[in-house]
């Protein structure tokens, strides 16, 4: 259908502009009338003249008995010009046809419109501004009646304009009307000199980082460049008298930060480290986060600070098969009446996504997307595709969210675990071929030098085998002696056995010999043993000349039964240590 807009008519406009903070705050309620044949698709709101610059956000909804659930209506800014402003045309949800009327409910937000005067004070002074506006709607359309109610933060004005009348402050509020009949483009400049001491803070530069895992967690992190935009301080800082008279009205000391309800792992930390003044108190639907720089700000101080968290990527990421859908917020509440005038966002999504979609907020048409950057973390190979996004004048009614859509195989969830298992059997099967390997020059004749040594340790043990078993078969002897008391037989037994022993000892000799050459170490050992097979061979000699005494009645039983339990006490810890020695190879 056609539109005539010319034929639409403000049948009543009530307007309240909030003074309170340093970003003053209109909200519009116009009821506006059809009065021509044809149907109106649109409204258009106009912003005068001195405003065009300083306008941070439009917003518009349908006031009604059903209209509580509305969303933002459409806007889209048209053409400028020097002596009417600038149009904002507002898409109305259905056409407005002749005779019908709606109401709307505009909300506009002025940033950096305030005049600090005067632009210095000292510490303890209180801060006084000065705002310029219009007594009337400013509207391409004629308006039957309407007012204005001013409201400021306290009930301080050093001035205000008395005109047009009638005119009424009570305490904190002034109201401008109500009119009647008043023209299109009427213009009638009114001037406020008040009292703010609220929080002048303004964000000249915010780094918002956002990195995203498939395995169950989201990054965020923030850098905060923050300044006091408020008059100037004159003259010097006492610290003294700001924590003894507690006076200095315009500081600012603290302020409140909002992250979502599910941020854990919180950090706050600036150039010198963590910043332990900071308090976190968990909410209902959200995490608020005190916010304590390390001394106040005054106006045209500066502070920096870096906030970070984590949160669980159940709540902002979605998919369906390979396509998954990142829906989250663009900014967070940094604090309350928030202007942040540069932000840049990077958003680091997985490693391997492609067909990547960025989808703003329908209504925030001010974002400005970059040139997609490559970022290099643990365990990546291609790097991950990080999405940059800058905006100017961020406010709270900017906090929306944006959609990123990609596709991502998910058997690439598997690249990372994988990459780590080979890195290790890589390792492992490099350190075991490296230690197979002998870079040593005499790397053959220690081969050589070492087999040597092998053979002639093996003789040893096997003469040890039948050192061991005369020693048994002498046992055996003595036990036999004992019963048939035969002199010659035992002599003969003995002797015999004796001379083996003696042909082993010499052969351990000759053994300790050949090896001496080859490892001083080994000999020693052979030594070692050989002295300790001579004081067994001792042992048992007295061993067998306690038997003999027995058997010829010189000593009785008891005593021999002594005599020999103690001796071969002496041989078993001989036999340990013979055999420690030859554990050794």
């Amino acid at each position: 259908m056609g539109q005539e807009q010319e034929h639409l008519v403000n049948t009543k406009v009530e307007r309240t502009l909030d003074l309170v903070s340093h970003l003053p705050k209109e909200i519009i309620s116009v009821t506006f009338e059809n009065r021509g044949t044809k149907s109106a698709r649109y409204y258009d709101y106009c912003v005068e003249p001195q405003h065009v610059n300083d306008v941070g956000y439009v917003g518009a909804i349908v006031r009604g008995k059903n209209s509580g659930d509305q969303t933002n209506l459409p806007i889209k800014q048209e053409t400028t010009d020097k002596t009417k402003g600038t149009i904002y045309r507002i898409e109305l949800p259905n056409d407005l046809r002749s005779s019908q009327t709606i109401t709307l409910e505009i909300e506009v937000v002025h940033i950096n419109a305030l005049r600090l005067l005067p632009t210095e004070i000292v510490q303890h002074e209180r801060q006084l501004v000065l705002y310029k506006t219009n007594a009337y709607y400013y509207s391409k359309y004629s308006t039957q009646t309407q007012k204005t109610i001013v409201t400021l933060p306290t009930d301080r004005a050093e001035s205000y304009t008395q005109a047009p009348k009638p005119v009424a402050k009570n305490e904190q509020t002034i109201t401008y009307g109500p009119y009647e009949n008043v023209a299109a483009l009427t213009r009638n400049e009114i001037s406020l000199h008040y009292e703010n001491n609220n929080p002048f803070l303004t964000v000249n530069n915010m780094k918002r980082w956002i990195e995203v895992s498939h395995w169950g967690n989201i990054a965020v992190e923030e850098t905060i460049e923050m300044y006091h935009s408020g008059a100037k301080l004159k003259g010097p800082f006492s610290r003294l008298d700001f924590q003894r008279q507690q006076n200095s009205y315009s500081a600012v000391k603290t302020f409140k930060t909002s992250l979502p309800a599910a941020a854990k792992d919180i950090y706050y930390r600036d150039e010198i480290g963590n910043v332990s003044t900071s308090s976190v108190r968990e909410m209902h639907d959200q995490v608020e986060i005190e916010i304590r720089p390390r001394f106040p700000l005054y106006g045209g101080w500066n502070t920096y600070y870096v906030l970070g968290y984590n949160v669980p990527s159940y709540q902002y990421l979605f998919n369906k098969g390979n396509q998954y859908v990142l829906k989250m917020r663009l900014i967070d509440h940094v604090y309350d009446d928030q202007l942040l005038e540069q932000v840049t966002i990077k958003i680091v999504l997985p490693e391997y996504v492609h067909n990547i979609e960025f989808y703003p907020s329908m209504h925030d048409t001010d974002i400005k997307r970059l040139r997609n950057e490559k970022h290099y973390t643990y365990l990546d190979t291609i790097g991950r595709s990080v999405i940059v996004i800058t905006k100017r004048n961020a406010l709270f009614q900017h906090i929306q969210d944006f959609e990123i859509h990609y596709t991502f195989d998910k058997i690439m969830l598997l690249h990372e675990p994988m990459l780590i298992i080979f890195s290790l059997f890589g390792l492992f099967c490099f350190v075991i071929i490296l230690n197979r390997l002998n870079f040593s020059i005499n790397h053959e004749e220690n081969n050589e030098i070492r087999i040597r040594i092998k053979g002639i340790w093996n003789q040893l043990m096997e003469h040890n085998i039948k050192r061991t078993s005369f020693y048994q078969k002498l046992d055996e002897l003595l036990n036999t002696f004992k019963t048939n008391k035969d002199l010659k037989i035992y002599n003969e037994q003995r002797k015999k056995f004796e001379n083996e022993l003696k042909r082993i000892e010499q052969n351990f000799n000759n053994l300790q010999t050949k090896i001496k050459a080859d490892s001083v170490e080994t000999a020693e050992k052979i030594a070692e043993f050989q002295q300790l097979d001579a004081e067994q061979r001792k042992i048992t000699q007295l061993l067998c000349g306690n038997t003999e005494k027995l058997v010829n009645g010189k000593i009785k039983k008891q005593a021999h039964g002594d005599e020999e339990q103690n001796l071969r006490l002496k041989i078993r810890d001989i036999n340990t240590r013979i055999s420690t020695i030859l554990n050794q190879y």
